[in-house]
Parts: structure tokens; C-alpha cells; sequence
């Protein structure tokens, strides 16, 4: 298994039905000044409950969409959705997929939407539902469509956003679990409990085709295949498996 930056600048629709997803802003973690100051937002991305044409084509207003981790700054979030046609009234559902204010800072724009941060699930007007996830049991949004309970980073209540059926396979809005493409020498120094974690990573490695982490740009994950025995005995050597050209993204 190997993974490699899915290229593209933002916005990038991943298109699928019944879902498509559309990473809005890129997170980013980068030291600032001296000392260990860092300047850090999450990732945005969009559960559209339909496919859509390119990006910098569709201006059209769509229904019900899904907003995962909104970003701190709001004149950033605000622009980069207004250039999809979408009003923070038009969001139906915002996933924070872990407490941290870099991922849930402006929960405020969407007054008419239901949250689920972390494991708290509420609709507008203060009622919460119950759920599975602090058994390990998804949450079902849609067809193809799961919150999954991913631990570790912000401790046992992080929360990933599974999409299947996309042109790319399986998407995973995947939080902090994944920092960034790249990250084995530096997320458990940012992790409340590595070893659940390193349990959420795995999980979301086997059916992950591409992780979208909370600071930096997407990732796709690649597998190789198992080649059938040789003729004297043992293993031959696995070869990555390659796909057709991957679609332009926009």
C-alpha cells in the first residue's frame, strides 16, 4: 500500500451518485514566528447529495448539502462557498469531526442546520438524538453515506465522514486522523491516545481509495495486488495497481 496527492487545486470535486464530494478549502498546520507557535485551520469539504458539473462551471444553488469542519476564518469559508452558489442557509448537516476550534470555529454561520460535533448529534432547536457511534456503530446519513467513530487525535470522540460511490472509490473525511498526507513522523506527538489512533488509521487505510486530512491537500490511497504463485514455488513480486487516467478535477 502507497499514497499519493490527488492533484488539483481547490475547490477539487471527487464527482458520484448518489454523492458527491468537494474539498472547499485545504487545512493547513505552519509554524509561525519563534518559538512553537503555529498557525493552523481544518479542511472544508462538501457532501453535494448530487453529481455536479465541473466546479468553476455550476453556479446553481443545490438542497441539502453536508459541510464538514468549517474553517476559522469565515470571510475565507463564506467566499469559497458563495463561489458554489451555496448560502450558509442552503446547508442542511455540518459534521465537526473532532472539538478543536481550528475544525468547529464557525459552527455559527449555519443557525439552520443540525450538528454533529464529535458524538453530540442536535437538530436546530436544541434536540439530540442517539446514535451508535460510542459502540463502534456507524451512522447511517444515506445511501452510501457513514460517520464512523475514528479515536485518538482529540480522544475517544473524533468522528470521520465516510463517502462511497464516487468516481475515485471510497472518500474518507478523514479529521486529524490524518494530519497529512505524509505524516507517520509527527501525528502522535498531536495525539490524545496514539495507540487508538493508530487503530483509526488502519480502519480507515482498508477502505479508504482517497483521505481527505484535516491540514493538508487530499490523498489517494493505492494498493497492490497479489500475483499467483510462480511455477518452482513461492511469491512473485506484487506490482501497484494502476487505474484508468484519473478524471480532470476542478
Amino acid at each position: 500500500m502507497r499514497t499519493e496527492p490527488l492533484c488539483g487545486a481547490s475547490p477539487l470535486l471527487v464527482p458520484g451518485d448518489p454523492y458527491s464530494v468537494m474539498v472547499l478549502l485545504q487545512g493547513y498546520a505552519e509554524p509561525e514566528g519563534v518559538g512553537d507557535a503555529v498557525r493552523a485551520d481544518g479542511s472544508v469539504t462538501l457532501v453535494l447529495p448530487q453529481t455536479r458539473g465541473p466546479a468553476s462551471s455550476h453556479r446553481e444553488s443545490p438542497r441539502g448539502v453536508a459541510a464538514q469542519r468549517p474553517a476559522l476564518e469565515e470571510a475565507a469559508l463564506l467566499g469559497a462557498l458563495a463561489g458554489q452558489g451555496v448560502a450558509p442557509g442552503d446547508v442542511t448537516l455540518v459534521v465537526g469531526t473532532h472539538g478543536h476550534s481550528d475544525h468547529i470555529g464557525n459552527l455559527g454561520l449555519f443557525p439552520g442546520a443540525a450538528l454533529l460535533v464529535s458524538h453530540d448529534f442536535c437538530l436546530p432547536g436544541g434536540r439530540y438524538l442517539p446514535h451508535g457511534l460510542g459502540e463502534g456503530q456507524p451512522l447511517r446519513l444515506g445511501p452510501g453515506l457513514e460517520v464512523w467513530a475514528t479515536p485518538g487525535h482529540g480522544g475517544q470522540r473524533d468522528v470521520s465522514v465516510v463517502v462511497a460511490g464516487t468516481a475515485l472509490g471510497t472518500v474518507v473525511v478523514a479529521g486529524d486522523v490524518f494530519e497529512r498526507d505524509g505524516d507517520e513522523d509527527s501525528w502522535q506527538a498531536l495525539s490524545e491516545d496514539p495507540a487508538a489512533q493508530e487503530r483509526s488509521r488502519k480502519r480507515v487505510l482498508v477502505v479508504a481509495d482517497v483521505v481527505v486530512p484535516g491540514h493538508g491537500p487530499p490523498f489517494r490511497v493505492l494498493r497492490e495486488a497479489s500475483q499467483p504463485e510462480t511455477e518452482g514455488g513461492g511469491n512473485s513480486q506484487q506490482e501497484p495497481v494502476v487505474g484508468d487516467e484519473e478524471p480532470a478535477l476542478h
